[in-house]
């Protein structure tokens, strides 16, 4: 069982917040950067211009980006069509994984480097690299700062998106959790996973976004990796237990934990698209769809089971997901379903 992204990046987050909002308001950047979107369906699959290890994906409004883990690039694609427009891949710092977009830039966690990069997301000039902490994984926008889960420090880095500048640093969990992993917001709290054995239940941390106070600690299912907002709910991945956990974003009580296929698939990444959440599974290289009540709706397969999907993003029409080079798949692509 690889599990990359439970070690590496946390979970392509997607978060919904009003699909009526993006209706009123479709070019509205900062309803792009907290993930507002509206539903959709088509199927392609895109391999230029990749590196070998696809692995988190973050939406612009108008591209999708992929980060390649091994040739420390990320990729920009049109999400219409996934062509590459001018110049489309971009220099990064060492072991880019996780993403978040601002509204105007694109920010990278680069995981071996203790560092995020903005990239202006027209044209992905750098415009910075900030430190943060060890071993950073995953990002996310609160509407003014970009929070940063730095996966071997167990802590939060809070930056502000005009500067880059840090404003503080957090603890992500209670004392002793040994591994941050992926992070997401609800429009006032950010929720961070974490990660403590392949044997052992993790938790989901709740954390003020004002002050950085941590409000809960919930437990969650066995190898916690990625996290997403539904609106109302917050739903983690359970890469060691091939489930989800669905919990109240108001108070963190487990509303319910279910399959995503049975033990051996190895829950990574997830999105929501306004109606369902999709999982992508390292293992049997698929992607579940379930609906709000936690029941599958559909298992696709991606490819052979050699092959190891991560990263999952909506792109307000599609779902993207990130898929690694595998013995049968002559180059690694994205999914576009």
């Amino acid at each position: 069982m690889k599990l990359r992204s439970i070690r590496i990046a946390g979970v392509v987050v997607v978060v919904l917040f009003a699909l009526q909002a993006w209706a009123q308001s479709p070019n509205n950047p900062l309803d792009i950067a907290l993930l507002a979107w509206y539903p959709g369906n088509i199927s392609a699959l895109f391999t230029a211009n990749l590196g070998p290890d696809p692995d988190e994906l973050a939406f612009d409004g108008a591209n999708m980006w992929i980060a390649n883990l091994g040739t420390n690039t990320v990729t920009k694609l049109r999400a219409s069509d996934g062509a590459c427009v001018g110049t489309c891949v971009f220099t990064v710092g060492n072991g880019p994984g996780g993403m978040a977009f601002d509204g105007a830039d694109m920010w990278v966690a680069n995981g071996q480097d203790n560092t995020v990069t903005k990239l202006r997301a027209s044209d992905g000039t750098t415009l910075g690299t900030f430190a943060v902490g060890a071993s950073p994984c995953w990002v996310a926008f609160d509407g003014a700062h970009i929070w940063v889960s730095n996966d071997a420090s167990n802590t939060l880095t809070e930056l502000q998106a005009t500067t880059g500048a840090v404003v503080n640093a957090y603890p992500a969990g209670p004392a002793g959790t040994p591994y941050t992993e992926g992070l997401a917001f609800d429009g006032a709290n950010l929720w961070v996973v974490n990660f403590v054995t392949n044997s052992v239940p993790g938790s989901v941390s709740k954390i003020r976004a004002g002050d950085g106070s941590l409000l809960g600690t919930f437990t969650v299912g066995v190898g916690p990796s990625q996290v997403a907002f539904d609106g109302t709910n917050i739903w983690v991945t359970n890469g060691f237990a091939g489930t989800v956990t669905e919990l109240l974003a108001s108070t963190g009580a487990v509303v319910g934990t279910y399959s995503v296929g049975g033990p051996s698939a190895a829950a990574g990444g997830i999105a929501f698209d306004g109606t369902y959440m999709w999982v992508s599974n390292e293992t049997p290289s698929t992607v579940t769809k379930l609906n709000s009540s936690g029941v599958i709706v559909g298992v696709f397969q991606l490819g052979p089971a050699t092959n190891t999907p991560f990263g999952v993003a909506f792109d307000g029409a599609n779902i993207w997901v990130g898929y690694g080079q595998g013995s049968h798949l002559p180059a690694a692509g994205v999914y576009k379903l």
